[in-house]
């Protein structure tokens, strides 16, 4: 694979080609190779090394969540160009006939559907803060939880560094302002040495999430004015515009207020997190290193092979 300037299509091919990926006919949707696992396993050893001072409480929340959860959590306000859903088919035989005539036909037979009460997780800490909230009043030193799931959403693209379906390492802390804040800090620190601990070139900067419509211009710009978001970016695709490969996110009290995540005291928790994608920083080694992780430089090896 060669390491020079690509778009996002030329890599994508050159990472079919080289049977790293492979095509599912879906954009964004794409097969993965052992190796390509393989090195998605060893990353996320690196980052486990890496917190496990912390003492962080492991959580892994599958890729689906309550419905229920997600319109609460605000995510439909925000986001809802990236949401999903999952529907089912609740019919009877008639219906069920019915269907089967409208597939033989090539018509839409989506409509014979049903919503259900499963919505597909888009960050791997939304399932997190009801749960926290149901035990009950958070300790005065906080918690600090670290979580793993795939996530959705709905951004069918032909960068590969855009998937629909993806996995997300995360790290929440959950406590007083100045507990989040320390926490973020930190990882603002860890994560950049980490990543240039493989050998990858990569920047830190201020971010904003993609909220939706012309209200969310507006709580782009506050979120930037604030320094809410900052992102680790990385040339994958583009040197113009790097993939952010790593987030680092202060919710303030969003989710003390929506969840009621309280001290003892009734005052309202305030959360970070910081998410690893790790479809994006696999591609960022294949990209920069090349398809034969055997013959990647031996500082990246020795991080993620030899620890």
């Amino acid at each position: 694979m060669d390491t020079g300037t690509f778009s996002a299509k030329s890599l994508l091919d050159d990472l079919f080609d080289n049977g790293i990926l492979f095509d599912s006919g879906v954009d964004g949707l794409y097969g993965r190779s052992g190796v390509f696992e393989e090195v998605i396993e060893r990353f996320e050893r690196l980052v486990t090394r890496l917190g496990a001072p912390d003492k962080a409480t492991r959580i892994h929340f599958p890729p689906g969540m309550s419905r229920a959860t997600l319109e609460k959590s605000g995510y439909m306000k925000s986001f809802p160009q990236l949401a999903g859903c999952v529907h089912s088919f609740m019919g009877n035989e008639r219906e069920h006939a019915k269907l089967l005539g409208m597939m033989a036909a090539g018509e839409d037979w989506t409509e014979l559907q049903q919503p259900t009460q499963v919505a597909l997780t888009p960050a791997a800490c939304y399932p997190l803060y009801p749960t926290v909230a149901a035990r009950g009043p958070v300790p005065a030193e906080g918690l600090l939880f670290e979580l793993s799931s795939y996530c959705f959403r709905h951004e069918p693209s032909q960068d590969p560094a855009r998937m629909q379906l993806f996995r997300m390492r995360e790290f929440v802390r959950i406590g007083a302002a100045d507990q989040v804040s320390a926490f973020r800090e930190s990882w603002l620190e860890r994560g950049k040495a980490m990543i240039e601990s493989l050998g990858l070139p990569c920047e830190v900067d201020l971010a904003n999430d993609p909220f939706f419509g012309r209200g969310g211009k507006m709580m782009a710009n506050n979120q930037r004015d604030q320094g809410l978001k900052f992102e680790l970016l990385i040339p994958v695709t583009s040197e113009e515009k790097p993939t952010a490969c790593l987030s680092f996110n202060y919710h303030q009290d969003h989710f003390g207020q929506t969840w009621g995540l309280q001290f003892a005291d009734g005052s309202l928790c305030h959360s970070a997190c910081v998410g690893f994608g790790l479809e994006r920083v696999a591609l960022a080694l294949f990209r920069h290193h090349g398809p034969d992780v055997n013959a990647w430089p031996a500082a990246a090896r020795a991080a993620l092979w030899d620890a």
